[in-house]
């Protein structure tokens, strides 16, 4: 079951569906109008204007909803209480090292080592944690997925902080790291990143981070606790569950597991609009709602579109990015009052990377390397087949699946459903 599926109950109850289908909709056409032949088939196309107090409910995916694919045979996860203790997957056992590279030049001054008796353990993060502990909404994904895993509330400490206490004097250009693997070395997942990305984020960024918490929750060991790395605005083979090794390297390239099946592990998140289980039959006439999600990327998010294609229309073949459909606004939902997930009541601890101390409101939205919900409405008045689009506009005004439109670098291609319209 995707991740999304958590919402959908909610999303389209009875409730719901009458609240969308009920409200009143102002006119709101994209950046081209419909031609008069498109408006008197599709007719009143806009966004419901929904009121604030009804937000989209369960933004924060629930733990035990949250997706993912694992690599390890037996999954880590599926061990026995005993066995986590044994393999170090248990916050009473777990150790982090920070070493150099072996065979390399790398100076690192004060390695972390287990066997050397200086493993950082889970105490000792969470002394940090006292200091430096930081707490931030995000999304992860997998390059070549529809769909996001899930969206949470992601707790650690800056994984600098814990590079730095091996105290790396030069040579040393990029981490790599990998988590539990059951000592079969063919089932290693590992990933790497450039060492000045764990060591300062720009103004406005997320740090990497030590996680040992989601929604409030101690991470459990599905999701790859006791201590994860999150790798905010990175796919999901960045972000290693399970970790027990960080290697620091004077080597200038990436080692990345997901880089051999032809992947660009260095690609930034991409902003797409997708639909939730959009309608596959309306009657021509009536009201449609539409109701759909959005992944923010690094471009950011400025407006969701839709787009209904008429029967037997031809799409021109010099446009494979479909920019001359007649595409219309939807609506993005607001930041909601109750986060739902884990969180009692819904309510949100203090998050002053993503949001004002003084108001408790997101700094911006929608939240970058999040998710947003949007919705829309149309009435079709002529029966018959159609297709249905969506698609995402980034901050800077480029459309989906520009301007990043490669595959193998994030899936970011416009999702069509067919929706057929009944007399």
């Amino acid at each position: 079951m995707p991740a999304r599926e958590h919402i959908l109950a909610d999303a389209l109850s009875p409730t719901r569906r009458e609240l969308l289908g009920s409200t009143a909709g102002a006119l709101a056409l994209g950046a081209m109008a419909l031609p008069a032949e498109a408006a008197d088939a599709i007719g009143e196309t806009g966004s419901p204007k929904l009121p604030v107090a009804s937000p989209m409910p369960s933004y924060l995916t629930p733990m035990e909803r949250f997706g993912g694919f694992v690599r390890e045979k037996p999954a880590p996860y599926s061990l026995s209480p005993e066995k986590l203790r044994e393999v170090g997957l248990d916050r009473q056992t777990w150790q982090l090292e920070i070493l150099p590279e072996e065979g390399g030049d790398s100076n690192v001054e004060h390695p972390l080592s287990k066997a050397a008796g200086t493993g950082l353990d889970f105490a000792a993060l969470m002394k940090l944690a006292e200091k430096h502990a930081v707490r931030f909404i995000t999304t992860l994904t997998c390059t070549n997925v529809d769909e996001p895993f899930g969206t949470g509330l992601w707790e650690g400490v800056p994984l600098r902080e814990v590079v730095w206490l091996a105290r790396p004097k030069a040579n040393a250009r990029r981490v790599y790291y990998y988590g539990f693997y059951n000592d079969q070395p063919k089932q290693r997942f590992q990933s790497s990143l450039a060492l000045s990305r764990v060591l300062e984020d720009p103004p406005g960024e997320l740090p990497v981070i030590l996680c040992y918490k989601y929604n409030g929750r101690w991470l459990s060991p599905k999701l790859g606790g006791p201590v994860r790395l999150v790798v905010p605005g990175a796919y999901g083979n960045k972000s290693v569950k399970w970790l027990q090794q960080v290697v620091i390297s004077n080597n200038y390239q990436a080692n990345d597991t997901s880089a051999t099946w032809n992947n660009d592990t260095e690609s930034p998140m991409k902003s797409v609009a997708r639909f939730l289980r959009p309608p596959a039959k309306a009657k021509a006439g009536q009201s449609l709602a539409l109701v759909g999600f959005a992944q923010v990327g690094m471009g950011g998010l400025s407006k969701v579109q839709y787009a209904l294609q008429l029967p037997n229309a031809p799409l021109p073949g010099d446009d494979p990015y479909l920019t001359t459909l007649a595409w219309q606004d939807a609506q993005i939902l607001p930041p909601p009052e109750n986060w739902g997930g884990d969180l009692p009541d819904g309510k949100l601890p203090p998050v002053p990377l993503q949001f004002d101390p003084t108001t408790g409101k997101p700094r911006s939205w929608p939240l970058r390397y999040a998710t947003a919900y949007w919705t829309a409405k149309a009435t079709v008045r002529a029966a018959g087949g159609y297709f249905l689009r969506c698609r995402a506009i980034d901050a800077n005004g480029i459309a989906q699946p520009l301007p990043r439109p490669l595959p193998k670098s994030g899936n970011n291609s416009i999702q069509k459903v067919d929706l057929v319209v009944e007399a």
